[in-house]
């Protein structure tokens, strides 16, 4: 029973989307679960509801010119909500695909690390590898007054610095100031304005005005003072204390800027954090701007076959360009190979390195050495063409030979070479690298701090490139101690915690970086707590999945400290391995037990039974839901699943599946697999952090890539294998991730790749348009005697173009009115009144409902309703199957969740007539399925299996991967642990791997599950 004191949000008469006018009280201060079926009213009551009201009430708090330029939120329909505090939604959704959006500035992270640079790190010249200070006319002259008392010395200004030519303006002007003397090339000499020193202006030059000659003692202080200052003004911040030592002088190069006193080039400006930011033109490298890397022609493109001759068109790239373009590049290639000695009929990859490197790159002005033969090159042909033409064909034509590769003046790191050569030092004693382009991903995790690696900080001499397109390459290595900004970037998350634990700096640069540190110690902790270790800082948000991203945020939100707050949350456990999971709940306790209310939407088991309350909607989904089934604390309704609400009579399938009730079976008898005889393989996979390791995925199964998070589980499957399947079946010009061989494709005749990106981005796109039904029933409506007399074809029941749809929306059915400081207004179409189509069109009727009516039905009602027509009802029975029965078949594409996008794409493929050969590929497909909907899901995968085809899933759900044929484990951790292949057979075999910790989770359910002899054949012929 809740205390007398418990706060709630009390609800009343929430009508939102399929929500029937329910009442319900969530307790404050509580970790709060709400879950039911797929489409039974989950998120309408979190996020359409108890966010959107509490949005609206903060945007009400503001002023109405301040409203006006904020996104205003509609009312809810709701009759009441009280007691709600102001609420954050973080929701699952794409993180930005803005290329310079990293996980570290998301977090906030490189904000800090740049104030740190900038305020405690220790600049270098990156030419002699030499600390940098900058020092004022007093430091220098105190650190002077230090030598022995009676040292001779001359204070000089460096005035010519390693130059050429014959200077004599520079000893004219400086006796016209009152030099007598001056240093030239080491030797002393008298100025004589009629008599100048002869020098040779082929010559590399030193010439330093000498401004005192000093005996050091004690009262001497205040004239060296005044010629250090004379000697820095004259030099422009410059001055050499040269000191008799023995026969010779020892010169000492003192600067009151941050410049290498040896190396004249080499200057930095004033430290501060916008040179270490690579979305400032302060910071970002010159040449890509910041990015890390350009648009380039890439030779993997250009030759996708080095099996193929010249002869045979292995020069893709100078195919397909008509006819006398073709005849004049075989032309061009017949004439390369008698200049440089090679054939024209054997396969590329039998021609000499050097050669290919010519018939690539081209040669030099020159020509080649050898033969003294100019050649342009297939890539700066490529170039030259793509610059100067006007076409836009030929412009996309020829972008498609083009990748992204690194930049070659920063090498990836985005930065300028300034910025790179300030270092922050650690207890390790790290030595980074200045001046060249390492060809490996950098490593940072030493066995004792998980700190190692060579810092990568890349400085290129672009004189080194050639003028036809070959790549400037850095000639240079300069060893620097400590990290740059970049290491530290490059670090995952744990090396980046064990960084900031065991950085060293001075009593000064302690007091400065603690705060800092703090706060990046607390981001970096709270990243790990919910399972982001694996993660490197420098890592793309656009390239993270929806959990992973939703995960950064949630860690951003408790490392703001809030308190008073209710957080929405929506599936927070996506993409997240059982081990892992324990981390995360910790932290939601957290974020709790600092006063804050915590409602998050969720299918996940443990997340359920570590709750303090729990709300289910239901019982069914769409119609059939927008109910509450039951409402309580956690333990009291699996302690007893009947102890509900008096007056509630319907029975929660949640809890039927929690207390064991229902269950998803554990196969008795799986396919048998030949993982030696009939399999994919992938030989040599090194992309990203996988260790060259040969992968043999068996064909006419169901197969499971498990593992923990950051694994290598998508690297593996959807950079590697996906895009080299579709460079073999269909000519893609995708780039595979590295590795060496695929074998076994043969064996299948096309790949359905089945994620959850949307099935459309505009509201016209509807899973009728996607699954192409609408096409069918658009005919049932031509064929129907009245359109047939009026003369109406197909596409008069279009809303998308002109004759049938209402031409004042334009067939969208609404219209955006703006409102200013009001929220926009969407209204119904005054002419169509939301139906998206003219009267006309609207009098054709079949069955009594016209066309907009059919588009309302959800996908069981038209299934029902179009039952003698087998296209259609096969096409909304696999809809159906996939647990989308509540949908409406006209319900636009961005009202979709992502699992939802995901169902609609396997029931289309579900609705075509399978091969038997066919290969479907599916990532985290139980995302947002709650248990009902994952047996659902299973039935459906197993019928494809059953048919001869491959499903091959990326999972963490225990219940999918113990009803798997055959499992593949990665791991054994995250990030660089991770990227072998830990176990691999079928779930029991696995199970019994103590390497795996796939394996010790699954072992458990296994034992508990009771096995059920599954029917299969049956259940297909269904």
């Amino acid at each position: 029973m809740p205390s007398a004191d418990q706060k709630f949000i009390r609800i009343r008469g929430a009508n939102e989307h399929n929500l029937k006018c329910i009442d319900v009280d969530i307790p404050r201060d509580q970790l709060v679960v709400v879950t039911g079926l797929s489409g039974s009213g989950k998120s309408t009551l979190a996020f359409d509801t108890v966010y959107a009201e509490g949005q609206r009430k903060y945007m009400e708090s503001l002023s109405a010119y301040a409203r006006q330029f904020l996104d205003q939120l509609q009312k809810p329909d709701v009759e009441e909500i009280e007691g709600l505090p102001p609420t954050i939604a973080i929701e699952q959704r794409s993180a930005s695909s803005n290329p310079r959006s990293t996980v570290a500035t998301t977090t906030e992270i490189y904000d800090y690390l740049r104030v740190l640079f900038a305020r405690a790190g220790t600049p270098h010249c990156w030419e002699c590898g030499r600390e940098i200070t900058a020092q004022s006319s007093t430091q220098i002259v105190d650190a002077v007054m230090k030598y022995p008392a009676g040292t001779k010395l001359m204070v000089l200004s460096p005035l010519v610095r390693g130059q050429k030519g014959e200077h004599k303006d520079i000893f004219g002007a400086i006796h016209k100031q009152g030099f007598v003397r001056a240093r030239v090339d080491g030797e002393l000499i008298e100025l004589d304005p009629k008599n100048p020193p002869a020098l040779k202006k082929t010559f590399n030059h030193n010439v330093e005005a000498i401004v005192d000659r000093i005996v050091l003692k004690p009262e001497i202080r205040s004239r060296l003072a005044d010629s250090i200052e004379t000697a820095l003004k004259l030099s422009q911040g410059l001055v050499i204390i040269s000191v008799a030592a023995g026969d010779g002088w020892r010169d000492d190069i003192f600067s009151e800027k941050f410049a290498c006193p040896v190396h004249p080039n080499v200057s930095l400006p004033e430290l501060e954090p916008r040179l270490f930011s690579f979305n400032s033109p302060h910071g970002a490298c010159p040449e890509c701007h910041g990015l890390g890397t350009l648009s380039e022609f890439d030779p993997e493109l250009i030759v996708p076959d080095e099996a193929l001759s010249m002869e045979n068109g292995a020069i893709e790239a100078w195919r397909k360009n008509g006819k006398r373009m073709n005849i004049y590049y075989s032309r061009v290639l017949r004439q390369f190979c008698r200049d440089f000695g090679c054939s024209y009929t054997k396969p590329y990859k039998d021609v000499p390195k050097k050669q290919r490197d010519i018939l690539m790159y081209g040669t030099d002005a020159k020509g080649d050495e050898g033969t003294g033969t100019w050649f342009e090159g297939v890539i700066p042909n490529l170039q030259r063409r793509f610059e100067n033409t006007e076409s836009e064909w030929v412009k996309t034509k020829l972008h498609s030979y083009m990748s992204e590769q690194p930049c070659k003046v920063c090498c990836g790191t985005r930065l300028k070479k300034e910025a790179l050569a300030v270092r922050l030092h650690t207890l390790d004693q790290h030595t980074g690298t200045v001046g060249g382009c390492e060809p490996e991903q950098i490593e940072h995790e030493r066995d004792a701090h998980g700190l190692s690696g060579t810092g990568a900080s890349p400085v290129s001499e672009n004189g080194n490139g050639n003028a036809h397109g070959r790549g400037a390459r850095a000639t240079k290595k300069v060893s620097l101690p400590g990290y740059s900004i970049d290491d530290v970037a490059r670090m995952t998350v744990g090396a980046a915690k064990s960084f900031a634990e065991h950085i060293r700096l001075g009593e000064e640069g302690r007091k400065i970086a603690e705060p800092i540190m703090r706060e990046i110690s607390a981001r970096l902790g709270f990243m790990l707590d919910v399972g982001l270790g694996y993660l490197t800082l420098d890592r793309k948000t656009g390239t993270l999945s929806g959990g992973e991203a939703q995960r950064i945020r949630l860690a951003t939100q408790v490392g703001s400290g809030l308190v008073g707050v209710c957080y929405v949350l929506d599936e927070p456990t996506i993409g997240l391995h059982q081990r892992d999971n324990t981390r995360l709940i910790r932290t939601l306790h957290r974020l709790r037990d600092i006063g804050n209310s915590v409602i998050m939407v969720e299918h996940d088991e443990d997340c359920i039974r570590h709750s303090d309350y729990l709300i289910d909607i239901g019982p069914g989904a769409g119609a059939h839901g927008g109910d509450v089934v039951v409402t309580g604390r956690v333990e009291d309704l699996l302690a007893n699943r009947k102890s509900q609400i008096a007056n509630r009579k319907s029975d929660s399938i949640t809890l039927k599946y929690l207390t064991g009730e229902y269950q998803i079976a554990t196969p008795e008898i799986r396919r048998p697999v030949d993982v030696d005889k009939h399999c994919l393989e992938l030989k040599g996979c090194r992309e990203n952090n996988l260790k060259n390791i040969d992968v043999r995925i068996p064909l006419g199964g169901f197969v499971c890539i498990t593992g923990v998070s950051g694994s290598g589980k998508s690297t593996l499957i959807n950079q590697t294998l996906i895009p080299a399947l579709k460079r073999k079946l269909y000519g893609s010009k995708l780039k595979a991730g590295e590795h060496k061989t695929l074998n076994g494709v043969a064996k299948i005749d096309k790949v359905i790749e089945i994620d959850q990106s949307p099935i459309g981005r505009t509201p016209r796109s509807n899973p009728a348009t996607y699954t192409g039904v609408f096409d069918e029933i658009r005919k049932v409506f031509a064929k129907t005697r009245e359109a047939k007399i009026r003369g109406y074809e197909m596409g008069r029941f279009s809303f998308n173009v002109k004759g049938g749809r209402c031409e004042s929306c334009q067939g969208q059915g609404t219209k955006c009115i703006e409102m200013h400081f009001l929220p926009d207004v969407y209204v119904n179409c005054e002419v169509c009144h939301g139906t998206r189509y003219n009267a006309e069109t609207l009098e054709i009727h079949y069955r009594g409902k016209n066309i907009a009516e059919i588009l309302a039905m959800t996908v069981e009602e038209a299934m029902n309703f179009f039952e003698n027509f087998p296209v259609i009802h096969r096409q909304l029975k696999a809809l159906n199957d996939v647990g989308l029965s509540y949908v409406k078949i006209g319900q636009p594409s961005t009202q979709l969740s992502g699992g939802e996008a995901q169902r609609v794409k396997l029931a289309t493929e579900l609705g075509k007539n399978p091969t038997g050969h066919t290969l479907y590929i599916l990532d985290e497909p139980t995302t947002g399925l709650h248990f009902a909907d994952i047996h659902n899901l299973l039935n459906v995968l197993n019928r494809l299996a059953d048919l001869g085809n491959t499903i091959l899933v990326i999972e963490h759900n225990l219940d999918v991967i113990k009803c798997a044929d055959w499992l593949i484990d990665m791991g054994p951790a995250g990030g660089v642990r991770g990227g072998e292949i830990v176990a691999e057979g079928t779930p029991e075999q696995v199970a019994a791997s103590p390497r795996s910790f796939t394996g010790q989770y699954l072992k458990a359910m296994l034992a508990k599950a009771a096995p059920a002899k599954v029917e299969r054949a049956r259940e297909a012929a269904e």
